[in-house]
């Protein structure tokens, strides 16, 4: 490997073996997510051959996460963070403090001192943004309520690590016994506090009076060139200059410039396109951050103090957990959402490494520390697929043994928490998405007088189905939970009317394997989409391209 072209090389190596290693996880029916982690191990500092560039490593994952959240500011809007404030501000701060209280006990019990138990426990009790955000998207969860409340929770967590990243430069004599010179008429940590503070509204003022006007504003003007390159490069402009900016001129994290960027830019039209063409980058980059990840872990941490390392993953996966579980139900919300978001904390992750790294560079934190924080974060990005799929299986058993006459007052249902009951419907039509395609085929069998059962995730369009008198099941047609309950064996077709031909291969290679004989049609948008659905299972494929351009011929020919 040339020494010449360090980022090339750790690109190059980084993406191909994650590939490999994805694919072998796949097949073993692991996440993916575990085979970028063991690339990232393969070409760390830990193993022999080939040994990655970690610093330039870590500056591309850094990209991947501001990709990452300017697409879920694109699709989560400031009226949806105040929508859940009343959930999301107190449960992230109570969670935080009792798995800070839980590390801060177990430093203690080491010897450590107060001020490095401090930074281990808050290093335990921020979740890692890739991680939920990947988990959330791939469950197809964003967007829904339940949704809305882990990204709420995940933001306020942000904002608690943005304060602790720059208070803890500045209360680190103190922590050391020098005292900090006042500010003003302030204390000297006082003073620290309200000067960040001071930063972080300053940011958000500045993109809710001038953001929200400059940003859209800008794209629009792209978009009227006409020029699809020009668009992207927009996009990808103002994700990354805001995240810049915000880190520079305002000393708040990336990941919240971007956030917020994206949030703003989500009150104009052009906001699904604008998510759709960073999407590709933000996979890539994505992947880059697990790789990081990888590198930085020392696979000896496992077998060099197991109990300790054990008793710092039961923090993160069963305190963590436990302490949002209790504040979800405490607020009278269901079981389906309150494990949810239990499973979508139950890891650590990229400000964790970020908050150790700086304890340990202070001098407040040991070693070991950082260590531990590496091994657990390993550890619990690679239990979470399993929590996520506990929480979904017993979440919708619970949804359906509670009681509505018997249950505590609180919110209304929420998306998705009673809709996995099992259909009574036979011989009927079962349309996977409710969209442009699937809401006017389900009207027109419909009015054929033919049974309809809608699959759909979207909250939305989930409402507009039942407004249309449809019975809906609301959840990831993927899920073999949901293609359970639409009945597959005792329908009489199904039609699969979502646009993304991966996801649309998936819903018909489950049916298929569902119900052998079912006649499944589906929809292809994309060139050479029709080979990869009939190689999954469809009967029959609708090509849209091939379609419109037989109406369009059939138009011109017609007679003047």
């Amino acid at each position: 490997m040339p020494h010449e072209t360090p980022l090339i090389a750790t690109i190059v190596a980084g993406l191909v073996l994650s590939f490999v290693f994805g694919v072998l996880a796949q097949r073993l029916r692991l996440s993916p997510l575990v085979g970028y982690l063991v690339a990232g191990i393969a070409v760390g500092p830990f193993t022999p051959g080939f040994v990655a560039d970690q610093h330039l490593a870590t500056e591309l994952a850094e990209i991947g996460v501001v990709l990452l959240m300017f697409g879920v500011g694109l699709h989560f809007s400031l009226k949806d963070l105040l929508r859940v404030r009343a959930i999301a501000l107190p449960g992230a701060v109570v969670q935080m403090g009792v798995a800070t209280a839980l590390g801060l006990g177990l430093a203690l019990l080491l010897g450590w001192t107060v001020p490095a138990g401090l930074i281990f426990g808050l290093s335990l009790s921020v979740a890692s943004t890739v991680v939920l955000l990947r988990a959330l998207q791939e469950r197809r969860l964003v967007q829904t309520e339940r949704g809305t409340i882990a990204v709420g929770w995940l933001i306020v967590e942000d904002l608690a690590m943005v304060l602790a990243l720059v208070l803890i430069p500045a209360l680190a004599p103190a922590a050391s016994g020098t005292p900090l010179p006042p500010m003003g008429p302030l204390p000297g940590w006082l003073g620290a506090l309200a000067m960040t503070l001071g930063k972080v509204a300053a940011f958000v003022a500045f993109m809710l009076v001038i953001g929200r006007r400059v940003i859209p504003w800008v794209l629009h003007y792209v978009a009227h060139t006409g020029s699809r390159e020009l668009f992207r490069l927009a996009v990808l402009s103002i994700a990354l200059g805001v995240a810049f900016g915000a880190a520079t001129l305002f000393g708040v994290s990336f990941a919240l410039g971007a956030f917020f960027a994206g949030m703003v830019l989500s009150e104009s039209e052009l906001s699904q396109r604008a998510a759709n063409e960073t999407l590709p980058l933000r996979d890539a980059f994505a992947v880059l951050f697990f790789v990081s990840v990888g590198m930085l872990f020392n696979p000896a941490a496992l077998w060099a103090n197991p109990w300790l390392m054990l008793a710092t993953v039961a923090i993160i996966v069963l305190g963590k957990s436990a302490a949002a579980l209790l504040i979800m139900r405490a607020f009278g919300h269901g079981w389906p959402s309150a494990l949810l978001i239990a499973a979508s904390l139950a890891q650590i992750g990229e400000f964790s490494f970020i908050l150790a790294g700086l304890g340990v560079g202070l001098g407040l934190l040991p070693a070991e520390g950082r260590d531990l924080v590496l091994g657990a974060a390993i550890v619990s990005i690679l239990l979470n697929p399993v929590l996520f799929a506990l929480a979904a299986r017993h979440g919708a058993r619970a949804a359906g043994q509670e009681a509505p006459a018997v249950a505590p007052p609180g919110p209304a249902p929420e998306d998705g928490e009673s809709d996995l009951v099992p259909t009574a419907l036979t011989g009927h039509s079962v349309v996977v998405g409710y969209g442009t395609v699937g809401a006017p085929v389900a009207a027109g069998l419909r009015a054929d007088g033919q049974a309809v059962l809608v699959v759909e995730l979207d909250g939305a369009r989930v409402a507009a189905a039942r407004a249309e008198g449809f019975e809906v099941l609301a959840g990831h047609a993927c899920a073999p939970e949901v293609l359970a309950a639409a009945n597959l064996p005792g329908a009489a077709r199904l039609l699969v009317a979502i646009p993304d031909e991966i996801e649309a291969g998936q819903v018909c290679g489950q049916a298929r394997a569902l119900h052998p004989a079912l006649p499944i049609l589906a929809r292809a948008d994309m060139a050479g989409a029709e080979a990869h659905l009939r190689a999954c299972g469809a009967s029959r494929v609708v090509s849209a391209p091939r379609e419109v351009a037989a109406t369009l011929l059939a138009v011109a020919r017609e007679p003047a």
